[in-house]
């Protein structure tokens, strides 16, 4: 498997398997509007995003990561959230996943961050154990807290 950064000319391959990964996760599939949402990110320079490609066919992707950055005020470095993790079906067990955390993790040391932040469902096993795997360890020090904001 390659491991490539995404660029605009990657979005038709990308599309498709982030509409999987959102209606995954019990959203909307909305196909055009997630082709936009991931091209503003890109065009933008927001977030990264990593393809995992299959060595015999540069057209099947097994998987992605999206990271956005952030910032620590207190250690005045860079931080980098890990926000989206997909793998195909068929490419589940292929460690698909620590492919593209280890080229996530070797670009945050190289914009010199001082970590990567990840966050998964308290009932999802495997993420936890695959993320735990790569180094990744539970926040001890800080609880995590969501403001919901609905439009007005």
């Amino acid at each position: 498997m390659r491991i490539i950064k995404a660029t605009l000319d990657h979005l038709d391959l990308l599309t498709p398997l982030f509409v999987e990964y959102r209606e995954f996760f019990g959203e909307q599939p909305y196909p055009d509007t997630s082709r936009r949402f991931l091209e503003k990110r890109l065009k933008r320079d927001e977030s990264v995003i990593y393809l995992a490609l299959a060595d015999d066919d540069a057209n099947r992707l097994l998987g992605f990561c999206q990271l956005y950055p952030s910032f620590s005020s207190l250690s005045l470095k860079r931080v980098w959230i890990l926000n989206d993790i997909y793998v195909a079906g068929s490419a589940r067990r292929m460690l698909v996943a620590d492919h593209l955390m280890r080229e996530a993790r070797k670009m945050a040391r190289k914009t010199n961050a001082v970590r990567m932040r990840v966050s998964t469902s308290r009932s999802n096993e495997v993420a936890k154990r695959t993320y735990e795997s790569m180094g990744f360890r539970k926040d001890a020090e800080f609880e995590n807290y969501i403001l919901p904001l609905q439009p007005e």
